[in-house]
């Protein structure tokens, strides 16, 4: 009994923990097959911990309660056994043949705890060892039973079905105090990516986007559209008024540069004072041509203009002429550098605004989404066909994700118990489950008695 206990305990004497072929040589290596894979390094996650020690040291305490019940039916044996040849008559028979039966009954069950975690008694017995020998198969058992019977497109509908996500989020959302949080949650979900982002690659992915989209569309007949408009509902005329008052005013305030470019152009053979007539009357025609366009709403000019854009607007939209030298310009303009900066500098500002509206509690921005919050949840937590539409997104999308990479699901648990050391997993496990294995033990010791003496008992009624 003495070396039983030193083999389930793990003192020396009690033979190796697992087969030679399940352990790496020194330098980790296979003990079998040179040329056999390396194993994944174990997860430091799986070490074996303080918290697993004080379990392993109350699996000890179980074993030494069943050993010592496994001694005492022993004891119990042995006495009765003495009792009867010594021609004690009765009791003594009964006794021996329930004490023999529990013996049996514990040995037995102590084996087969044992087998789940090492050799018994050290001795290579066939389907002993379990655990560490047949770690990677149960792992991969473990991975195909999840994947069969949790990873199936059915299962996963019936369990969102089940859950009534649609109602409940709704109902959730609908309180002010969850909206506030969720509302929060979001703008530092925002603040954080804005951070994130750099700059420059956002410039440059913003002016990219909004160049190629100006190039790509065709402006000439939608310019033209709009202009005909404007002119036909006279929104023209302000901009005609603007221009005629700032022209006045130019030409009162700068009579003697208009003079002196008339007098400039004049022929080099016409006397001064004949260009300066020429000047002074250029100037006072051109001042009262303004001013008469400025006050008189029905000035023919006026007239001129309107028939000029009507005609420009015509030609915007159906001359390919037109369209084409106005396409020719619109990508001039917009390979400007500095137009480029200005699309670019766009994003700063736009980045600035909304990390202080996400930042400022009482921000439009921050109003606004808590209340299309309130709002979403209190119409999902009432619209039958609401929720229905966001469930089955979320069965789409789960089905989905699981159907698709259920091969990567199952290889994560696969492969992960694969990386764990067979020492350590068979250690821990014992550490998390031995206890109740002991009771295995302690009931196979009671019901071994029992059963022996019912046996015992029915041959005696039946022999007598």
């Amino acid at each position: 009994m003495e070396r039983i206990e030193r083999t389930r305990s793990g003192e020396p004497g009690g033979g190796p923990a697992e087969p030679a072929q399940a352990r790496g040589g020194a330098d980790g290596s296979s003990g079998t097959a040179a040329s056999a894979p390396a194993r994944p390094a174990p997860l430091a996650s799986f070490a074996y911990t303080a918290a697993d020690e004080e379990k392993r040291r109350g699996v000890r305490r179980m074993k030494t309660t069943a050993t010592g019940l496994l001694l005492l039916v022993a004891l119990v044996y042995v006495l009765a056994t003495w009792a009867k040849n010594a021609g004690v008559g009765g009791w003594p028979g009964f006794v021996a043949a329930a004490a023999e039966a529990g013996m049996v009954g514990a040995l037995a069950d102590w084996f087969a705890v044992t087998a789940l975690f090492k050799r018994p008694l050290g001795l290579p017995i066939p389907h002993t060892a379990i655990i560490p020998t047949k770690k990677d198969q149960l792992g991969a058992s473990l991975g195909s039973f999840v994947g069969e019977n949790f990873l199936s497109g059915d299962v996963v509908r019936g369990r969102i079905q089940a859950l009534g996500i649609g109602g409940r989020l709704g109902a959730w959302l609908a309180e002010p105090d969850h909206a506030d949080r969720v509302t929060a949650e979001l703008a530092t979900a925002l603040r954080g990516a804005l951070t994130v982002l750099r700059d420059s690659d956002v410039q440059a992915v913003v002016a990219e986007a909004i160049t190629r989209r100006a190039n790509a569309a065709e402006i000439g007949p939608g310019l033209g559209k709009m202009l005909e408009k404007i002119v036909a509902d006279g929104g023209h005329r302000r901009v005609v008024d603007l221009i005629c008052v700032r022209a006045h005013d130019w030409l009162v305030l700068h009579g003697d540069s208009v003079m002196d470019a008339v007098q400039g152009g004049a022929p080099g053979w016409t006397p001064r004072f004949v260009d300066k007539r020429v000047g002074e009357r250029v100037y006072k025609e051109l001042l009262r041509f303004v001013t008469e366009v400025r006050d008189m709403p029905g000035h023919p000019a006026r007239a001129s203009i309107d028939t000029f854009l009507t005609d420009f607007a015509a030609d915007l939209q159906t001359d390919s002429d037109t369209r084409a030298r106005v396409e020719r310009l619109k990508t001039e303009i917009l390979g400007r550098a500095e137009v480029q900066d200005v699309i670019a500098s766009a994003w700063a500002s736009v980045r600035t605004m909304i990390i202080a509206a996400a930042e400022d509690e009482q921000s439009e921005l921050r109003l606004r989404a808590r209340a299309s919050l309130l709002t979403f949840g209190a119409r999902l937590s009432t619209d039958g066909r609401m929720q229905a539409k966001l469930e089955g997104w979320l069965e789409d999308a789960a089905v989905y994700v699981v159907t698709r990479y259920r091969t990567e699901i199952t290889s994560l648990i696969s492969d992960t118990v694969a990386s764990w050391d067979a020492d350590q997993t068979s250690k821990k496990i014992e550490a998390h489950i031995g206890r109740d294995l002991q009771f295995i033990r302690i009931n196979g010791t009671v019901v071994g008695a029992l059963a022996g003496l019912l046996i015992y008992t029915v041959s005696q009624a039946f022999g007598a």
